[in-house]
């Protein structure tokens, strides 16, 4: 292109402009091309690596599922022979020794079925527990009012400082207050550090996830005690549509990245 010009600038002036212009108006022309081309920046790392675990924590609820459908068959089918057996026992035709066999049987049954629908709701959880925390840490990083105040309530969570000084070795008296209170275990879907929060380099060492919703009854109950004892918690209402049952509450500081 150089030497075009040169020789035109040779020959007369204005085709010199001409021809120059021209090339002006092509580089320019490439350039905007080139813009236009160029690959996107990659994903967020975090949003990939989001996204990833939601679809294998979905396909690891997809297993969960089927083996759900076979655990229930087979608690129906013990059931159904344990009834069989008690009939028999009662006309002496077997031993008790068989029957409690039979009886053994639809107990380990049934523990593998609860074992796969406890999964299925601690993997809910998990999710949940990752997206909604990181929804309310950008509403309160947008919001430096709510950032100064030790009990921050929005329509989506409730988030309460408390003290310095709790940590998970204490959760003791939580379970305590709670079953004294209800009559039943806390239902704790993640004590201390989980997988989900390996893979998101969250630290959750100092914290537990509680299956409870914050506006239930137990959940009420279970804020005012951790208020009351100066006990940090996030409580969260929303849930994950398509993904995620979603409420819980989170005892402990919020899990910051490292």
């Amino acid at each position: 292109m150089k030497s075009v010009i040169a020789k035109a600038c040779r020959i007369t002036l204005p085709a010199c402009l001409i021809i120059f212009t021209i090339a002006v108006t092509s580089a320019s022309a490439q350039r905007k091309s080139q813009k236009k081309s160029a690959p996107a920046a990659p994903a967020n790392e975090l949003t990939k690596l989001r996204d990833e675990y939601i679809k294998l924590t979905t396909d690891y609820k997809s297993g969960l599922e089927r083996l759900i459908a076979i655990y229930e068959r087979n608690v129906k089918k013990a059931e159904e022979k344990l009834g069989q057996s008690k009939k028999l026992l009662d006309e002496g035709l077997i031993s008790r020794t068989q029957f409690q066999q039979t009886e053994l049987t639809v107990k380990t049954e049934q523990e593998k079925l609860d074992t796969a629908r406890r999964q299925m709701t601690e993997a809910d959880a998990q999710i949940a527990a990752i997206l909604v925390e990181t929804e309310a840490e950008k509403t309160i990083a947008k919001n430096l009012r709510l950032a100064r105040q030790s009990l921050v309530r929005t329509t989506a969570f409730i988030r309460y400082t408390g003290s310095s000084g709790w940590g998970i070795g204490e959760a003791y008296k939580i379970q305590r207050f709670f079953s004294a209170t209800f009559n039943k275990e806390l239902p704790v879907a993640v004590f201390g550090q989980g997988a989900i929060h390996d893979r998101w380099r969250l630290d959750h060492r100092n914290a537990m996830d509680i299956s409870l919703h914050p506006d239930s009854a137990e959940g009420q109950a279970l804020l005012a005690f951790l208020q009351q004892n100066g006990i940090p918690y996030s409580a969260f209402r929303s849930a994950i549509p398509g993904t995620a049952t979603g409420p819980h509450i989170h005892i402990g500081r919020p899990s910051h990245r490292y």
